[in-house]
Formats: structure tokens, sequence, C-alpha cells
């Protein structure tokens, strides 16, 4: 089966896509912070899916998007929901509410984009050079150090911690899976039918294991409000278009830049403090993330030449 490769006519708006999804996605984290004072985390997480379904409803009986072409199409869409939608934040939520610390549940989460980078040649078809190897390991480095001074790194839970690995292998699974079988789909197609997997799987997890307690209350619908429009349809929709467009193993290391652009959001937001230890983390991090994400002077030559 021939692998999908990046589209020769990317759209312009994408060159801003990394900076956006960055900001829209960290400062999630605040949010979800917010919200979860009112409500149980997986409760919270249906309510936000049921939110997003509701809403994409409208632009979708509206304009009536293209739908998918084939069976496969529909299949690879509802994995990728089922993975990322279900699965990532379900996983996420489940460890925190094991016992797991905010730190050690990103510590492990954020070793994605090393996955990423040891599965894409065999998954994907895509090869990573020994510089963008180094600029992973530095990413890897920074995104630890800002944890580490930032939060409790406490994993005493086995169960919390099964749970973190299992979310870091959903995320990765999902961006794989989208890299190699994802097809062009109208964005409101796509995320109504990713978002209406992950509230049918999410929902009777919630009814399980939770008592669904919810508080009415203005800064549950602030958080929900941000979560579902910013993070759960704009940032969603970004990054999906990223991997379609773009190799799997640069998008992915965009998230060892999320704890320290978090950091700096809660700072701006809420006034919580950066321990200096952070700030040489935050160095390391852009550092990794500029040799990851730089194009090689024969692979920017090639697109010059191209484009005259």
């Amino acid at each position: 089966m021939p692998y999908p490769q990046p589209s020769p006519t990317a759209p312009p708006w994408l060159k801003a896509a990394p900076l956006l999804f960055l900001l829209l996605w960290s400062s999630g984290f605040v949010f979800l912070k917010l919200g979860l004072h009112y409500a149980d985390p997986l409760t919270f997480l249906a309510l936000r899916y049921a939110c997003v379904v509701g809403l994409l409803l409208i632009p979708f009986l509206w304009i009536r998007p293209a739908l998918p072409a084939n069976r496969q199409a529909w299949l690879h869409l509802a994995m990728v929901g089922l993975l990322l939608q279900a699965g990532y934040f379900s996983l996420t939520y489940l460890s925190l509410k094991s016992g797991m610390s905010t730190g050690a549940v990103a510590l492990i989460t954020s070793q994605q984009p090393i996955l990423i980078g040891l599965l894409a040649p065999a998954i994907a078809h895509e090869r990573v050079d020994r510089i963008r190897w180094a600029g992973l390991a530095l990413g890897v480095a920074g995104a630890g150090l800002v944890i580490g001074a930032t939060s409790s790194l406490d994993a005493t839970s086995p169960l919390g911690v099964l749970f973190a690995v299992l979310a870091l292998l959903a995320i990765t699974g999902g961006t794989l899976w989208e890299k190699r079988y994802g097809t062009p789909t109208h964005p409101v197609t796509a995320n109504l039918v990713q978002y209406t997997v992950g509230l049918l799987a999410v929902a009777p997890l919630a009814y399980m294991l939770e008592p669904m307690h919810v508080q009415w209350a203005p800064g549950l619908l602030w958080s929900l409000a941000y979560l579902v429009v910013a993070n759960s349809i704009i940032a969603i929709s970004l990054l999906l278009a990223m991997i379609r467009h773009g190799e799997a193993s640069r998008v992915s290391a965009l998230f060892f830049l999320v704890p320290p652009v978090t950091a700096v959001i809660a700072f701006v937001l809420l006034s919580e403090t950066i321990p200096l230890l952070a700030w040489p983390g935050m160095l390391l991090t852009a550092a990794g993330i500029y040799l990851v994400m730089r194009k090689p002077r024969q692979e920017a030559c090639s697109q010059t030449v191209g484009g005259l």
C-alpha cells in the first residue's frame, strides 16, 4: 500500500500552524485545571465532547461538507478518533485519577516524539537523521527540566503509571495512523466523526467509574467554552493538518514545547511562579525544536528550485 507523502500544495496558512497550535494546546492545560475544580475528570471530558459534537452538527447540516469516499476512509477517521480522543485523553485523565501527579503524567507522555522518531521509519517511511535525533534528545532533557522544576513528579501509583504509558502509546499510534492512512477530509466531517467516536467511548467510562458530579459555575463554563472551541476544534484540526502535510517526527516534536509554553501562560494568567531551573530547560527545549524542525540544506534547495 502506498504511503501518503507531504502535499506539494500545502495551504499558505500552514506556516503559522505550529505557533498557533502551541498557544492553543498549551493554554488548554490552564483551562483544564480550572474546569476540573467543578466536575469529575471523565464526566468533564464527556461533557466537552458532547458540546463539540453538538456544535459541529450545525455547520455539518448547514454546509453539507463532502463525506469520506469509501468505507476505509470512514474507518481510518474513526480509528484516529479512537486513539486520540478516546484513548489519549481518557487514559491521561484516568492516570491523574489514579494518583499520578500532573508532572509525572506530562513527563511520560512528553516522550511521544522519541517514539515517533523510532517508529516513523518503519511505519511512515520517514528518515530521522542524526541532527534531528540530537534535537529530540535536547527536547527530552529540556522538557524534563521544566516539568521537574514546576511540579511534583510523584509516580507511586502503578496503575497510574500504566495509564500514562498507555496514553503515550495512544497519541503515538494516532499520529502515525493519521500519517500513514489519513486522507484529505473536510475538517467539519473529520472532527464530527472523531469526536462522536470519543463521546461514545468516554461517556460509558464516566458512568461506570465516576459519580458524574458537575457544578455549574462560571468557571466551568469558561473552561468548557475554551476547550471546546480552541482545543477540540481548532487545535486538533491544526495538528492533523500539519501531520498530513508534513513529517510526523517533526510535528510531534512540538509537544516538547508544551510544558514550557504552559508554564509561561500559567505565569501570565494564573500568576504561577516559574522556578529558576525551568528557564535553562526552556532554552534546551527551544534548541532541540530548532534542530528537529529545521530543513536540511539539500531539502531546502530542492524546494527552492522546484518553486522557481
